[in-house]
Order: structure tokens, then C-alpha cells, then sequence
């Protein structure tokens, strides 16, 4: 029997912990049995300040290669998002599911519960990062790889420590909020730009010490892999740690904190004023659910918010001075590395705007931006009401199963649209006062797709929800198959032999037809439009068919 808070989670958690760190395991597995098979000069024959900047030491180059695309970056990314999902629920995920109350008329202090909740998070980081430490030993023995003098270990530690800092990070603003969304939403926000900070700032020499404020940098930039521990940086993170954890228990003491998932929305604030009380009241409409799709939108404005920024500023106008900046020093790079290289970091010219905006913004992180909000949505749309034992309530009401279901699809189809047009926005606007030169059609076709790319995973979360009613089958599920949509998309290409198979992956209909230089692939648009479609109608089906859990 489960007698304490800290077992619980750790029981809820770990499938989610399992399945991230099988299906990383998995994939270095295969980046390793690929990169094996490819002719290494293209690695040691580059600068040996290029390949210090990679991390690959000399005698261990496809080991090396594996362990920064699999491990140092796509692992990081991984258990700092799963730190941060722990974090924001420790306590705002109580409140949101209205919890908090009954959890706290046990015997137990805020304190106490914090604390054990922020304790599993740890417990599982920890337990991920030695697992996946013993993958990245048994696999080039498996595979007969020499991995040199690579420092796995002092990797996974610096790594390790990373993760659980953006999970204090994201408790601490629960603590303080008890907004979930915005807990994950900023915290992750912080996450990536500090990733593409640490990457771009030390290209430029005046403002290569400015990377020294973001988090990241005492992550990587002593370069574990080869160098070792770094006991210094990790000192810097740890005392973060310390600091946000006093923080998250003194906010979570000094708070009023919500039973009920209760907070006030944009709309209610608009209502409020007077000015603006009359138009609200023709949008919302009625207090009947057939407005769902606004009380859907309003408690997920926060994540909104904070990831339109991100996208707008930070990976749109930001980088176009950025860009002018270091042209130069990218022409010479985009020269000297590798084509396998490049089509892994998304493809592209790096001498190039278009190539630049391709690897920097829509490769990896505009696809991540949109599939944030539309997996929260398409997950918690149908099995977070079932989770909440609300849809008995909600339905009761003269509504519809499948009007339900179409009321989240027009939250996440709107979610989605507006993450995509700050994406445009800040890629065109960046291109427009940089004087880049970028194709507007060119921006617009690859942000429509990278939306409708968004939607797809959105829907697949949906129907998953749909069929199981269960929240967190829904969002491993799909972060599961969006991990490997992009990797094998990314891997694939380089074996002459497998490059066809890569057809069968979501994300090849994305960016293999070059839209940001040549426009609308519109079979392509019309192909992952045609799948979203049928995804959401076989959600209406299976949640129309299938009996509901209200307990």
C-alpha cells in the first residue's frame, strides 16, 4: 500500500520516466549503429576548432557524435521537460485538479508535501540519468565502438543536475502562482532560450559573456564529454537549486491556495471593465457548455502567452540581427561541415537567412512550440475532464458528445494558428529590419506547415484521449511518436538503402520540399491536413462509443 506522498508519485511518474528513457536508449542505439557505417573523415577532417566546438574528440567520433545528438541535446531537452512537468504539478497541478484540499486535510505540512513531491522528482532524474549512463556504455560495446576518452558519466551528471534545476525552477513558480501552465510555460521558455544563447552568443566576441546569465551554459560549456566534471558549474546550478527550492516552499506557505481549478481568465478581466464588458459578453456568449472552446482556451493562456513570445522575439526577431552579425563566421562554418551533419540540425545552408532560420527556429524548436499547446490541449481536452471527474457534470448539460470533442478542436485548431503566426511574424519582421531579403511566401508556407505539423500530434494526443481517457497515455503517446517522427526523419536520409522509409514519417512532409525558399508544397499541406482530419474524426467516434470513468 502506497503510504506517503513521495511513493505516489514516483508509481504515477514512472511510466512516463520509463518510456522517455527506453526510447532514448533505443535511438542511440540506432544514431550509433548509423554514424558506425558512415566514412568518419567528414568528421576528422575538420578544424580542430570546429570539432572542439561539436564535442567530438579525436579517436571517438561517432561515439561522440551520438552522444551530443542523442544525449547532450535531445536528452537534456527530454528530462528537463519531464523535471519541468513534475515541477509545475507539484503543487498548481493539485490545485488545478482540485486535489489540494484532500491531500492537505491529511497530517501532512505544505512543506512536507512540496517536499516530497519535489523529492521525486529527483529520485527519477536520477534514476533516468544512471540508466541512460549504462545505455551510453553497453552500446558501443554492443556495437564494437570505440568511444575514446569520452566522460560519459561527468555528460550525464552535468546533465542530471540541468534537468532537476528546471524542475525547481518550474516548482517554484507553481508555488507561487499555482498556475500550472504558466509554471511549464515559463520555465520552458527560460529552457530554450537559454539553449539557443549558450549556442549563439560566444559566435559573437562582444557578447560572448553575456551566455554566463543563462542556465544552460553551466550545463555544456565546459563541455563534459570531453573535459569531465565541471564541479564549478555544477556548484552554479545546485545553488540555483537551493535558492528556488526556498523560494517554491516559501511561496507555497505564504499563498492562498485554490481547491478548485478557479482562476480568473483574460475574459473574466475584460468583463470586469467596463469598457470592454459588452463585446466580451457577445463573444463568450452564454454560460452553456457550447462555449466550451473559450473556457478550453482561457485556462491554457498562460502557456500561450509565454511560448507566442518566445517564438516572436527570441526565435524570430532576435535572430535576424543575430544573423548580420556572425554571417561571416557562418559562411566559413556552413563550409567546412559535413552534408549528414546538416541534414541532422534540420537541413539548410548556413550562409544562408533561409538556411540559418531553417536550423535555428523551424527545424526543431517552431514544431516544439506548436505541439506544447496542442498536446496539452488534445491530451487534458476529454481525460483531463475525467481525471477531474467534471465530464459527468459536463455532460449532464444538453450537449452533444461529439460537440464536446469539436469545442477542444477549435481551442487547440486556435492555439496552434496563433503560435503560428508569431512564428511568421517574428521570422518576417527579423527578416524585414535586418534586411535579409527573405522570401515572405517562402515564411509563410513553412509556418503554415509547421502548424499543421503541430495539429497532427495535437490530434493524435486527442484521439489517444479519446480511446484510453487517460491523460498521460495521451501525452507520452504522442511525445513518443513525435521523437520518433523527427529522428528517423533525421537519420533515415543518411542510409542510401533506408532514405525511402523516411516518406512514412509526419515530419518529412514538413520541411523536405525547402518551403522556406520554395513555397507551398501544397500535396504535402493537403496530405497532413487530410490526416489531421482523420485522426479528429476518429476521435468523435471512439469518445461517442466508449463508456466514461466519472470516478
Amino acid at each position: 500500500m502506497l503510504t506517503t506522498i513521495y511513493a505516489k508519485t514516483i508509481r504515477d511518474r514512472r511510466l512516463g520516466m520509463t518510456i522517455a528513457t527506453s526510447v532514448l536508449a533505443l535511438f542511440m542505439l540506432y544514431a550509433m549503429a548509423v554514424y558506425s557505417d558512415i566514412d568518419l573523415s567528414i568528421y576528422t577532417d575538420l578544424p580542430q576548432s570546429l570539432r572542439e566546438l561539436m564535442g567530438i574528440p579525436e579517436g571517438a567520433d561517432a561515439a561522440s557524435l551520438s552522444y551530443n545528438v542523442m544525449l547532450s541535446a535531445m536528452g537534456a531537452l527530454t528530462l528537463a521537460g519531464l523535471a519541468i512537468s513534475m515541477g509545475a504539478a507539484a503543487i498548481a497541478g493539485e490545485e488545478r485538479g482540485g486535489t489540494i484540499g484532500l491531500l492537505l486535510a491529511n497530517p501532512k505540512s505544505r512543506t512536507n508535501v512540496l517536499v516530497s513531491k519535489i523529492t521525486s522528482m529527483v529520485t527519477l532524474i536520477a534514476a533516468v540519468t544512471v540508466v541512460l549512463w549504462a545505455a551510453g556504455l553497453g552500446i558501443p560495446a554492443l556495437l564494437d565502438v570505440e568511444i575514446g576518452q569520452t566522460h560519459v558519466g561527468a555528460m550525464m551528471l552535468h546533465l542530471g543536475v540541468n534537468s532537476i534545476f528546471y524542475g525547481f525552477m518550474a516548482a517554484a513558480i507553481g508555488g507561487w502562482t499555482g498556475n500550472r501552465s504558466l509554471a511549464s510555460g515559463a520555465t520552458a521558455g527560460v529552457m530554450v532560450l537559454s539553449y539557443f544563447a549558450v549556442g549563439l552568443l560566444p559566435l559573437i566576441e562582444s557578447l560572448a559573456d553575456l551566455a554566463r546569465v543563462f542556465p544552460w551554459y553551466y550545463y555544456n560549456a565546459s563541455d563534459p564529454l570531453v573535459n569531465g566534471v565541471d564541479w564549478g558549474h555544477l556548484s552554479v546550478l545546485l545553488a540555483g537549486c537551493a535558492l528556488l527550492g526556498v523560494l517554491a516552499v516559501v511561496g507555497v506557505n505564504r499563498r492562498d491556495l485554490r481547491g478548485q481549478s478557479s482562476g480568473v481568465t483574460v475574459l473574466d478581466r475584460l468583463r470586469a471593465n467596463p469598457a470592454t464588458n459588452r463585446m466580451v459578453d457577445r463573444l463568450a456568449g452564454s454560460t452553456r457548455v457550447s462555449r466550451l472552446w473559450i473556457k478550453t482556451a482561457s485556462e491554457h493562456q498562460g502557456l500561450l502567452i509565454v511560448v507566442s513570445v518566445t517564438m516572436f522575439a527570441v526565435m524570430g526577431v532576435m535572430l535576424g540581427p543575430m544573423y548580420s552579425a556572425i554571417e561571416a563566421d557562418l559562411a566559413s562554418m556552413s563550409e567546412q561541415l559535413p552534408e549528414a551533419l546538416i541534414a541532422i540540425a534540420g537541413g539548410g545552408d548556413m550562409s544562408t537567412p533561409e538556411g540559418f532560420f531553417q536550423i535555428e527556429t523551424f527545424s526543431l524548436m517552431a514544431p516544439i512550440a506548436i505541439m506544447i499547446v496542442t498536446i496539452v490541449i488534445g491530451a487534458r481536452a476529454l481525460a483531463g475532464e475525467e481525471a477531474n471527474h467534471t465530464i459527468g457534470l459536463l455532460l449532464a448539460n444538453p450537449i452533444e458528445r461529439s460537440t464536446v470533442v469539436l469545442n477542444q478542436v477549435v481551442a487547440m485548431v486556435l492555439y496552434a494558428a496563433v503560435v503560428g503566426l508569431a512564428t511568421f511574424a517574428g521570422v518576417a519582421v527579423a527578416s524585414i529590419v535586418s534586411g535579409l531579403g527573405m522570401s515572405i511566401a517562402g515564411i509563410a508556407a513553412t509556418s503554415i506547415l509547421v502548424t499543421l505539423l503541430g495539429l497532427l500530434f495535437g490530434a493524435f494526443a486527442l484521439l489517444l484521449s479519446a480511446a484510453t481517457g487517460q491523460t498521460k497515455i495521451a501525452v507520452y503517446g504522442t511525445i513518443g511518436l513525435a521523437l520518433a517522427s523527427h529522428l528517423l526523419n533525421s537519420f533515415l536520409p543518411l542510409s542510401a538503402r533506408m532514405a525511402g522509409y523516411a516518406k512514412w514519417t509526419p515530419n518529412y512532409y514538413y520541411l523536405s520540399s525547402d518551403p522556406l525558399i520554395n513555397g507551398m508544397n501544397w500535396g504535402h499541406a493537403a496530405l497532413l491536413t487530410t490526416l489531421i482530419a482523420i485522426m479528429l474524426v476518429a476521435s468523435v467516434l471512439l469518445f461517442d462509443r466508449r463508456d466514461l470513468r466519472q470516478q
